[in-house]
């Protein structure tokens, strides 16, 4: 890669800094939305589903103005001005929240809602920024590498997630840990105060108006514009459009249970027809991905990528993969700090405040950083026995940047228990072989170990075994997205507009699994990592038949 192209990268990859710092920040904000609005489990999740929801009508709003005006609007912008442009409307969601909570008082529920209409907006500029940034790192350079300069800027995501919660829970708790009673107590007597919120997204509105200069003003960068021609898929556009209605229909409805009078309703039956509805979005969803697949494999006309059996799949992929990533850490909190008898957590642990859980939130999102650090090493063109060695050291030093972020907040045994588990997962990628199948069915296996194990034992094992999802979903994007639009010809782009849609996952899964937490337990609820992790499994088997219809191999 050219001198020129490593400073174009090295900018770009500033953007994929803050989507991770953001989103990761979330794992924090979710259980102090919770004690400080005085809501439960779904609600609270409502944080993820106003994030990544933005991604899924944003990119498809996207979509339906280039149909309407027969041209890909993005690429008429330029992917340069796509992402300038979408960090001026993230900066706009931002300054929002200072209005948003401005007077809201402890337990004034209705004022979340306000919160969530701000990271909406906050999440459309980051939708219009992943739509052009993914295939601009994949443009600079050879193309034959693009997939690890994903990776590479992954793993600069991922650097973010790690110390975002970190940073967010300093800002907002303080550095002394809390107990559960004691933060609920400094909520209550106005000794936290939502000013420190609205100084936060205020910083985070400057920080995005900086990269948004930083990137108008960069003469290395060019503007990322393709010669491809937008091609139409009116069955496509049609069928997303419907199941857009039906999903804002299920959660306006469940929205709208919160708001009536719940004196006369057995409250069983109130939290069974919340389920109701959520159920009934995931599986229109699903059904949707089921029709084009058959429909366009019988008329292929009109439905553009969705035509070739391999994107729909990974369509499915995206939505499961981004749901069980988001889900695992966005209910972790609840696990951490709910007890039965005020002492310990459903783990066996001592239950935990708010300001105690960022660091597992933190080495939850490390857990990605240190696999997507291994997946950028083909980057740099090492030889093949450096690269065996890079195999293992570049993981731990990816961990021991970890623990400088979160100095002195675990103890040995704890990072022996982790240790072990990244020595699972460097054992994971010299079996895979940098084979993108062969990667999906071993990391989705350890997935499924790895959240069995967290269901069925206890203590601190039981909390590393989840802990472990992030070290075993840190890999599946790039492998996902790069099966996904294998073969794809002309369709390239529109399907990559499809799968960043499907980012969509991470504001469906994890309120169900929430409500599942409401109604049965906090722990259980993990059975539905298990049920992603397994269709993410499924899907290698799938797509490796697929692809193998059409003559392609894996690579």
């Amino acid at each position: 890669m050219s001198n020129n192209n490593n400073s174009a990268l090295s900018t770009l990859v500033t953007v994929f800094f803050f989507w991770g710092f953001i989103a990761a920040s979330n794992g924090v904000f979710i259980p102090f939305c919770k004690t400080y609005f005085n809501i439960d489990q779904f609600q609270s999740q409502l944080v993820d589903f106003a994030f990544y929801g933005a991604y899924y009508f944003g990119a498809l709003a996207l979509f339906v103005l280039s149909s309407a005006f027969g041209k890909d609007i993005l690429n008429n912008w330029g992917f340069k001005n796509g992402i300038i442009y979408g960090l001026i409307i993230s900066s706009l969601g931002a300054l929002l929240m200072f209005p948003a909570v401005n007077g809201a008082e402890f337990g004034e529920a209705s004022v979340f809602y306000y919160v969530l209409g701000a990271l909406f907006i906050v999440g459309l500029g980051f939708s219009l920024q992943q739509t052009a940034a993914n295939p601009f790192v994949a443009s600079l350079g050879d193309p034959s590498k693009g997939s690890h300069r994903l990776n590479l800027a992954g793993g600069i995501n991922s650097f973010g997630t790690t110390i975002g919660p970190i940073v967010v829970a300093l800002i907002i708790f303080g550095s002394t840990p809390l107990s559960g009673e004691e933060l609920n107590d400094l909520i209550k007597n106005d000794g936290i105060k939502l000013s420190t919120l609205q100084n936060l997204y205020l910083g985070v509105a400057v920080l995005f108006l900086g990269a948004a200069s930083l990137f108008y003003f960069s003469k290395k960068l060019p503007q990322g514009k393709t010669e491809s021609s937008f091609e139409s898929a009116n069955k496509a556009i049609f069928l997303l459009l419907i199941l857009s209605v039906i999903i804002i229909l299920c959660f306006v409805s469940v929205f709208l249970s919160y708001n009536v009078s719940n004196e006369n309703i057995n409250i069983n039956d109130l939290e069974n027809k919340r389920l109701f509805y959520l159920i009934a979005a995931l599986v229109a969803i699903l059904l949707a991905l089921i029709l084009a697949y058959f429909s366009s494999s019988k008329n292929p006309s009109g439905w553009g990528a969705m035509q070739k059996p391999q994107l729909i799949l990974g369509m499915l992929a995206i939505f499961t993969y981004v749901g069980v990533e988001v889900t695992i850490q966005s209910n972790l909190g609840e696990l951490l700090k709910f007890s039965e008898d005020g002492i310990l957590n459903p783990l066996g642990l001592p239950k935990m405040d708010d300001a105690q859980i960022a660091p597992y939130i933190s080495l939850y999102w490390g857990g990605l950083m240190i696999g997507r650090w291994v997946g950028a090493i083909t980057v740099f063109n090492p030889s093949k026995g450096l690269k065996r060695w890079l195999y293992i050291l570049v993981p731990y030093i990816a961990f021991g940047v970890i623990l400088a972020v979160n100095f002195g907040s675990y103890n040995i045994n704890e990072i022996l228990i982790f240790s072990s588990c990244v020595g699972v997962q460097i054992f994971g990628f010299f079996m895979a072989k940098d084979k993108p199948i062969r990667t999906m069915k071993i990391f989705s296996l350890l997935g499924i170990i790895g959240i069995l194990i967290g269901l069925f034992s206890s203590g601190s094992v039981a909390l590393f075994a989840l802990l472990t999802g992030g070290l075993f979903c840190s890999i599946m994007w790039p492998c996902i997205f790069s099966l996904s639009i294998r073969g794809l010809g002309k369709y390239t782009s529109q399907g990559s507009a499809f799968l960043v849609m499907m980012i969509l996952g991470g504001a469906i899964i994890p309120p169900i699994q929430g409500k599942l937490a409401d109604i049965f337990s906090i722990q259980s609820s993990y059975w539905v990592a298990v049920i992603c992790f397994v269709y993410l499994l499924l899907y290698a088997f799938l797509t490796k038949n697929a692809l193998k219809l059409q003559g392609i191999e894996e690579e």
